[in-house]
């Protein structure tokens, strides 16, 4: 139990961060939620884990106390973490709790501070290059900080966290000089204008993607299918590998293939969100970009996406990436023909990310939230994956 600041106030009750929260799930603790949003919130977004227990109850049919039915569903001797949207209600719901005699501290800042989530952790892949990958949890959003002799570059960066690649990059000994995207994300908001303008980062945009109307207010450069960029002592392949859209490309470092969108270590790429209509020959043309394109590099080439799932299971260097030749082989979509392939990815699709439609706007330039209102606008799953059911083996 906390104390307010005023000594002459009443207690209230305990708080926690949303950091000590994923560590007590990360050391694989017993924890127990109970979740106070909506039940389409709840369906939608929530905390799993191994260890991690969850029932959903509205705040708003909380308002006067706990009722017997929910009474039913709490434990007596572990400790209860409520949490809602912004944190506000949850601080109500657990001083309700408290008063029945139960063990119970509230998320600060509700699924709003979890999304604030993002973590480091270094790949061990088999390049003289550093190679970081972001971890969001809340979303499953992915990006890479690649670097090499002094000089560094950002992998499909989110701009709600654009400070911490420059800061990490100086913290390696290099300047950040690249910042680039795989393509136009419908998922979150990208970072690579709010870079290109607050320091010398050069922004780059594959050629095909920036075809669909980008309206940036910053300088930007563009890249194509085979080019290469010079980082340091090392490259930057382009591979372009359309299908999830238009301008779906890939970036190589050494061993290390930065698939964006296209391949991630439990499923393949939706090919719905760019145009529903065309997903069919979307499709047809990611199938070609995986088998042509990705499928003939070494078995040993690190694919390493933008996304992962609840399905995904982290390597040994605890980062979601995974050998080629290993997706290949427990991988079903990736060993079917073309016209199987096509009918199971357009079969069962998942729901569209949250705003998916102002999210591409604004990372076309088309519209200018301000860093809240993005934030808000990318709160919420990815959901740019095919549906892993079935997927592996």
């Amino acid at each position: 139990m906390t104390q307010g600041a005023n000594p002459d106030t009443s207690e209230t009750v305990a708080s926690t961060t949303p950091a000590e929260l994923k560590a007590r799930i990360d050391r694989g603790e017993d924890v127990f939620i109970l979740d106070a949003r909506s039940e389409g919130d709840f369906e939608e977004w929530r905390i799993d884990g191994e260890s991690v227990d969850v029932v959903n109850y509205p705040y708003f049919q909380l308002l006067d106390g706990i009722p017997e039915d929910l009474h039913e569903e709490l434990p007596d001797d572990q400790r209860i973490t409520v949490l809602c949207a912004k944190g506000g209600s949850s601080e109500m719901v657990a001083e309700h709790l408290e008063d029945e005699g139960y063990e119970v501290d509230h998320l600060e800042r509700g699924m709003k501070g979890w999304a604030r989530i993002y973590e480091y952790q270094e790949l061990d892949a088999a390049n003289d290059v550093t190679v970081a990958q972001y971890q969001r949890p809340s979303s499953g959003c992915l990006a890479y900080l690649v670097v090499s002799d002094g000089e560094a570059a950002v992998v499909d960066p989110l701009r709600a966290f654009a400070d911490e690649y420059v800061q990490d990059a100086k913290a390696l000994g290099a300047d950040l000089t690249y910042a680039l995207d795989t393509h136009v994300h419908a998922d979150h908001i990208s970072g690579i204008r709010d870079l290109a303008a607050g320091t010398d980062t050069t922004a780059v945009l594959p050629e095909a993607a920036a075809g669909r109307g980008v309206e940036y207010d910053v300088d930007f450069e563009t890249v194509e299918d085979g080019e290469t960029l010079s980082l340091g002592d090392t490259e930057i392949e382009v591979v372009h590998t359309p299908g999830h859209t238009t301008g779906m490309t890939a970036y190589k470092v050494g061993n290390v293939l930065f698939t964006g969108d296209g391949l991630f270590t439990e499923s393949v790429a939706r090919p719905d969100l760019e145009d529903p209509e065309a997903a069919k020959d979307a499709a047809r043309t990611l199938y070609e970009s995986l088998t042509e394109r990705v499928l003939s590099l070494p078995d040993d080439t690190v694919v390493a996406p933008a996304h992962f799932s609840d399905a995904a299971t982290p390597a040994a260097d605890d980062t979601y990436t995974a050998e080629l030749g290993d997706l290949e082989a427990r991988m079903d979509a990736l060993s079917m023909d073309e016209s199987e392939f096509v009918e199971f990815i357009v079969a069962d699709m998942p729901p569209r990310p949250a705003n998916y439609e102002d999210i591409i706007a604004t990372n076309l330039g088309q519209q200018s939230p301000d860093d809240e209102t993005a934030f808000e606008l990318e709160l919420g799953p990815n959901n740019c994956a095919a549906s892993e059911d079935a997927l592996t083996n």
